[in-house]
């Protein structure tokens, strides 16, 4: 049997000192943005995705922690009810969308579809086919009423995942955070390895591309997501300098990615 390839990861850690001063350059950079999106009118979106325990909290929080909370909103659905499990699929995230001056983030998403349900048997065979050929079509719609949408997928290494739920486990301040899918995470790695596969392969559009994050530095993952948000984005009175990511740790989407080992396996 072949050896698998692993994905390779940047080794120098961000120090405490070198964290503190970026990070709160960066959210200077985020107030100047938001002020920019409500002078405008503007709409923007950004969606989180990934493994548990990838860190998508940890990144929302540092992008949000300044900003105003009447312009800015964390969408984070749980589990749908009986009503909204009859409704059109994206019916109950529309609702969530950004309106004229707003800036919402999605703490998972509709992709929940092609990840979690696909591979905890929450969704038919049909179910998730009906997703997969209508979310890009449904981001085309959400991209062309003029939202601006930015996809992150943050990817982490198996032992680095088992390293944090077993962190998150005996945390008393993140109890919150276990669910049942936890305990099977790394039981399920091979097939959430597939669903992702498929996800952004099918997903990755001209109009709603895939950016992928190397996670498992949660340090040099926060900084270079914020980073390659505010370079997407022009605003009034931007530091161009040091809006500029680190392309080893966020990247664009690329299918051949799937077999090259960049992201894990």
């Amino acid at each position: 049997m072949a050896k698998e390839k692993k994905a390779a990861r940047p080794a120098k850690p961000v120090s405490d000192k070198h964290y503190r001063e970026a990070l709160y350059d960066l959210q200077v950079e985020l107030v100047k943005l938001q002020r920019d999106i409500i002078a405008n009118n503007h709409r923007l979106l950004v969606i989180f995705e990934g493994r548990d325990a990838a860190g998508k909290d940890g990144v929302i929080k540092r992008i949000v922690q300044h900003l105003s909370p009447r312009e800015t909103r964390v969408v984070a659905l749980g589990k749908p009810s009986d009503r909204e499990s009859s409704q059109w699929y994206f019916q109950r995230f529309t609702e969530h969308l950004p309106a004229a001056q707003e800036l919402v983030l999605f703490n998972r998403s509709w992709y929940n579809r092609a990840g979690v349900e696909r591979v905890m048997g929450f969704c038919t065979g049909e179910e998730y086919e009906r997703f997969m050929a209508s979310a890009p079509l449904y981001e085309n719609m959400l991209t062309g009423s003029g939202i601006q949408l930015v996809k992150y997928y943050l990817d982490i290494t198996k032992p680095e995942q088992k390293e944090r739920l077993a962190a998150r486990a005996k945390d008393p301040l993140k109890q919150w955070k276990i669910s049942p899918i936890d305990h099977v995470a790394l039981k399920h790695w091979r097939d959430y390895s597939r669903a992702r596969d498929e996800m952004l392969a099918r997903t990755h559009t001209l109009s709603a591309p895939w950016n992928i994050v190397r996670a498992d530095d949660k340090r040099a993952a926060r900084l270079n997501v914020i980073r390659d948000l505010l370079s997407r984005v022009d605003y009034r009175g931007k530091n161009a300098k040091i809006a500029v990511p680190d392309r080893k740790i966020v990247f664009a989407f690329d299918p051949a990615q799937l077999k090259s080992g960049v992201i894990a396996p």
